[in-house]
């Protein structure tokens, strides 16, 4: 037996090991996994190039085992195997370096910057983070005694021969009297189906009871037959190791529920990423139906990395608006032991996030090219992907002129350009300027939308939470194109053209009438503005100015707008028509009394169409009403 000291400057690093990566403490069963499983694979390979010709690889595997008894915790494996020189060397050389370097690099960011994704390179010596004491029995695959490494969590170690007889390695981990957790059953499996559930080799965890078909000659009555065998915790072929070509539509919606199995609803479509070269890649991402919440979509998405779960916080990996999908990214070259503003920051980071930005665009261009009636059965589930997508990247923008759709009040479907082919002769105002009328809320637009439709124009319907944004980047894209929302004008005044109405009151009427309105009428709620209409048109109409709404839901929304705005009260014009009839009687009635009545009614009557009357003002309306048809 040789004894030794691990050549360490840091004589405390075990504690410092366990304190600093505490609250990540879990991660050592997928540690220790890896490190079984880059065992095993490293075995294969050096089987396969000829330099283990007399071994025989066939179908090896990991064993948990969890022994309550003697409070231990085992991770066995059937790969390469060390040496006593190599134990010496990776163990009490390599890992404990790289553990003191570990450490000092991070211990004083404990604080700062805890964002650290992943902890691969901790390796081995986070088993201390839940061990009092741990014990290595390996025995390589070249024919040299096996070796038994033990360790207290000191600086201390001891190594000898040991009796093992097959290849591989046995960690024995005994476990700390405040980490009993990691000997409940229940716990482990919750690790390695989080963790290694798509890990290259197969995860043995136990046993379990399998039923077998029944013989045919058995009675109804009689129980089908079971047996024991072994509990395999993971796939070790997972869909997105495959390539395409391998897989079926049904293949692709079985991974999906092998993802996310408490998900009932299929996913509307996947995409497969599959690339080598200058990164490698491999993946499937999944557009699910969406809600216009785009907050609770996000982290559904798993980072891997050679098929061991990493994170499911993808962000500065996957562009933004694509963190509502979900699906699986694995790549080895996406740094992980660093912070996130480093991540951003890095080259190969930025190429990987750039090929999956454009591998979307062109998988949703080939969507809606092949069957745009069924894209656009679909759009409603996924705009808020797609617009966010245009509102935050500026080449999927570009690309999205191809596929983005902009769908009317009346379920009809356009591309820009169709729409803009569509409109262009009946929506171009007196200045050159096309104007693309729209609608957010259908119901509560309804008598504007109406009413722009009865003019022969055509009305988009734009809900989603940035269309403000969206609007705002599309005008600055596309020469003399402006937005206007149905409810921001009279319709008379939502396209203008060159001629005028002239108005049926003088001057001296319309001044007259202007003061008596600004004194009924809330100022704090209403801007009273007289226009002369068409006599058909309402007598008074509630707008809301189209370039102080969108600053003030930018600002409500997150981003642009205008400092301040999301918290102003709501402001609305009264746009009253001095060609009606009603207007003519409210100027010419002589009772005071009356005359406020008929302003209050029209005036409630205005609101009602603007979804604006509630409460108290409902209330007074309905007595009113009810008073005038006695």
């Amino acid at each position: 037996m040789s004894k030794g000291t691990i050549n360490v400057s840091v004589e405390n690093i075990f504690p410092l090991i366990k304190k600093f990566l505490y609250s990540d403490h879990e991660i050592f069963l997928r540690e220790l996994i890896s490190n079984a499983t880059d065992a095993t694979l490293k075995l294969k390979h050096l089987a396969n190039i000829g330099e283990a010709n007399d071994v025989a690889y066939g179908n090896p595997k990991i064993e948990v085992k969890i022994d309550k008894e003697n409070k231990t915790l085992h991770i066995i494996d059937e790969g390469i195997g060390m040496t006593k020189d190599e134990v010496e060397k990776y163990i009490n050389q390599i890992a404990f370096s790289g553990a003191e370097e570990f450490i000092e690099k991070y211990k004083d960011k404990e604080g700062e910057d805890t964002g650290i994704i992943g902890h691969f390179g901790l390796g081995f010596y986070s088993s201390f983070m839940v061990a009092s004491k741990v014990e290595i029995i390996t025995k390589s695959f070249k024919d040299e005694p096996a070796a038994h490494w033990v360790c207290d969590g000191s600086p201390n170690f001891t190594l000898e021969e040991a009796d093992k007889q097959t290849r591989g390695t046995e960690i024995i981990l005994h476990i700390s009297e405040d980490e009993t957790e990691f000997l409940e059953e229940g716990r482990i499996r919750e690790l390695l189906v989080k963790y290694n559930k798509f890990m290259p080799i197969p995860i043995k965890f136990g046993m379990k009871t399998e039923t077998l078909p029944k013989p045919e000659d058995a009675k109804e009555d009689d129980p089908a037959p079971t047996k024991e065998v072994e509990n395999i915790i993971n796939n070790p072929n997972p869909a997105w190791t495959k390539q395409p070509t391998e897989l079926e539509e049904k293949d692709y919606k079985g991974f999906y529920r092998e993802l996310y199995p408490m998900q009932f609803e299929e996913p509307l479509f996947h995409i497969h990423l599959n690339v080598d070269y200058p990164f490698n890649l491999t993946g499937i991402l999944y557009f699910p139906k969406m809600t216009n919440d785009m907050n609770i979509q996000k982290d559904k998405i798993q980072l891997y990395q050679n098929q061991v779960f990493v994170t499911d916080n993808v962000e500065g990996i996957v562009p933004e608006f694509l963190t509502m999908l979900r699906g699986v990214i694995d790549s080895p070259d996406i740094p992980l032991n660093v912070s996130r503003s480093y991540l951003q920051a890095d080259g190969a980071v930025k190429k990987i996030s750039s090929y999956i930005t454009r591998k979307v665009a062109d998988k949703l261009k080939t969507l809606f090219n092949n069957n745009r009636e069924d894209f656009e059965q679909k759009w409603n589930d996924i705009k808020v992907v797609i617009e966010y997508g245009m509102l935050t990247e500026d080449k999927f923008f570009e690309k999205a002129q191809k596929f983005a759709l902009y769908p009317t009040v009346d379920g009809d479907y356009f591309t820009f350009e169709e729409l803009e082919e569509k409109i262009k002769e009946n929506h171009t105002d007196k200045d050159g300027k096309l104007v693309v009328l729209y609608a957010s809320n259908k119901d509560e637009q309804h008598s504007y939308i109406q009413e722009a439709k009865d003019k022969g124009y055509t009305i988009l319907m734009l809900d989603s939470p940035i269309v403000s944004h969206l609007l705002q980047k599309l005008e600055g894209s596309k020469e003399n194109v402006n937005f206007v929302r149905v409810d921001s004008e009279p319709v008379e005044n939502l396209i203008k053209k060159e001629e005028n109405q002239v108005s049926k009151l003088s001057d001296e009427e319309k001044e007259t009438l202007k003061t008596f309105l600004t004194e009924t009428i809330p100022s704090e709620k209403f801007t009273v503005q007289l226009e002369a209409m068409d006599s058909k048109a309402n007598p008074f109409v509630i707008t809301e100015p189209e370039f102080m709404r969108r600053m003030k839901e930018m600002q409500q929304t997150g981003g642009g707008g205008m400092f301040g705005m999301g918290n102003m009260p709501e402001m609305y014009n009264l746009i009253v028509n001095t060609n009606h009839e009603l207007v003519s009687e409210i100027l010419n009635t002589k009772t005071q009394k009356k005359k406020e009545r008929l302003v209050n009614q029209a005036l409630d009557l205005a609101k009602l169409s603007k979804n604006l009357l509630k409460g108290e003002d409902m209330t007074a309306f309905i007595k009113r009403s009810y008073d005038m048809i006695k």
